[in-house]
């Protein structure tokens, strides 16, 4: 039992972490800014809104331009939600780090 807990714990503390590590490879595959800069529209930063992706998909005529900004927006998307995990696992981890410790 006491192996049992070991691997526990080791899986408990390195969980956030590699949620991290996945929110910020979504977050790189994020190519949006590129996608608008190849098609000459003009963004303030890198970090492109949401709210412009999505007003570009809606209306943009071009089909392949439609699909790059859906996969852009489905990164973001992930990146969002595997942050909120990671965060979500944060006070489990410290939980577990004082009572197995």
């Amino acid at each position: 039992m006491d192996a049992y807990n070991d691997y526990t714990a080791i899986f408990l503390l390195l969980s956030p972490l590699c949620f991290y590590i996945i929110a910020v490879s979504f977050r790189l595959m994020d190519n949006s800014a590129l996608l608008f800069l190849q098609k000459e529209i003009l963004v303030d930063s890198s970090n492109v809104s949401l709210k412009a992706i999505e007003e570009q998909i809606k209306s943009s005529a071009d089909f392949r331009f439609k699909k790059q900004l859906k996969r852009a927006l489905l990164f973001r998307k992930l990146h969002r939600i595997f942050i909120i995990i990671m965060i979500a696992c944060l006070p489990v981890t410290v939980i577990t780090y004082f009572t197995l410790f």
